[in-house]
């Protein structure tokens, strides 16, 4: 009988639990519920020591790999913190596992589990170095060398979020993930609200219920591809500083495949692929060009899951 292998991710709105062992897709079994903000991090917990334990009995499962949403120190089994849910500042969440679940645990940032899947098992499986990249209500990153997830001195690595657009760029706040994120698109396109045809401007308010607040970046990506060129401008310039970035990773790792994934990525190959290719080829250092390949993900909603499950399986015991 195969070891199993219990795959965990806690992001800011829903917790994912999955068996495996270790192979790759398809999942034995999947458990998904629902995360309550206001119950912060002790109401997690108590969500995931349920599903868990019912899990961990009913398929033996040896050890447990958990993809955190938000930075982590593997080396220790800590979280650092979670920006969506309070409650987790220096939590020793693998320590908690070993207690309250009585099994093994390994901990690793989400993007870079959801690479390391990819990298294993998906859109870039059998080629090395790869690096991710999570585009959504922020942007992540993983570098995937010899199919193991580079963590630098352990501090985290690969944050190509939080790259600076440029050395006139000083401030804590001014990121790629400022500009290029799905809220960093909305709030390029509410800073030219005012410079917006008024049919653009009318589209967007019809989009988001007549009012300006509740605007989305689905709403933006809806209105794009229906020619809004308002909002065709502000995905544009989140693909040019999305796309400098990701040359710049090139330019210093050289990687054979980027995957590029996240919310924002659903806006689909016209508006969101193809200009951020063209972009990349742009900015990247000359010799690189033709070296890569800049694709979707391949294993959906269960990518971290599946990552998670690939870090448990490589430091079984």
């Amino acid at each position: 009988m195969a070891t199993m292998f219990l795959g965990i991710e806690i992001g800011g709105t829903k917790l994912q639990l999955g068996v495996g062992n270790g192979a790759g897709p398809p999942l034995v079994e999947l458990v998904r519920r629902d995360v309550d903000p206001a119950g912060g991090a002790q109401g997690i917990l108590t969500q995931l020591r349920d599903a868990a334990a019912t899990l961990i009995a009913q398929h033996d499962v040896r050890r447990i790999g958990v993809g955190f949403g938000g930075p982590v120190q593997p080396r220790t089994g800590r979280v650092v913190k979670s920006h969506q849910i309070d409650g987790w500042n220096d939590f020793p969440l693998a320590d908690w596992c070993r207690r309250e679940l009585k099994v093994e645990a390994v901990l690793g940032n989400d993007a870079d589990l959801a690479g390391l899947a990819e990298a294993n098992y998906g859109a870039a499986r059998d080629r090395d170095p790869v690096f991710y990249v999570t585009v959504g209500t922020g942007i992540g990153g993983g570098l995937i060398v010899g199919r193991h997830v580079y963590r630098g001195s352990g501090h985290g690595a690969a944050e190509i979020g939080h790259l600076r657009p440029g050395p006139q760029d000083v401030g804590a706040g001014q990121t790629v993930e400022s500009i290029a994120s799905g809220p960093g698109i909305v709030a390029t396109l509410r800073g030219r609200w005012q410079q917006a045809q008024p049919r653009d401007a009318k589209d967007l308010l019809d989009r988001s219920g007549g009012i300006v607040d509740r605007l989305s970046a689905k709403n933006v990506a809806q209105a794009a591809a229906a020619g809004n060129q308002a909002a065709r401008d502000a995905f544009g310039e989140a693909t040019r500083v999305l796309g400098w970035a990701i040359a710049q990773v090139i330019t210093l790792t050289a990687p054979e495949v980027v995957v590029v994934g996240g919310g924002v990525s659903l806006a689909g190959e016209e508006l969101f692929y193809e200009p951020l290719r063209a972009e990349v080829e742009r900015y990247v250092f000359p010799p690189f060009r033709g070296t890569y390949e800049i694709l979707p993900p391949q294993l959906g909603e269960e990518m971290v899951v599946h990552g998670a499950v690939a870090l448990a399986a490589e430091r079984r015991a």
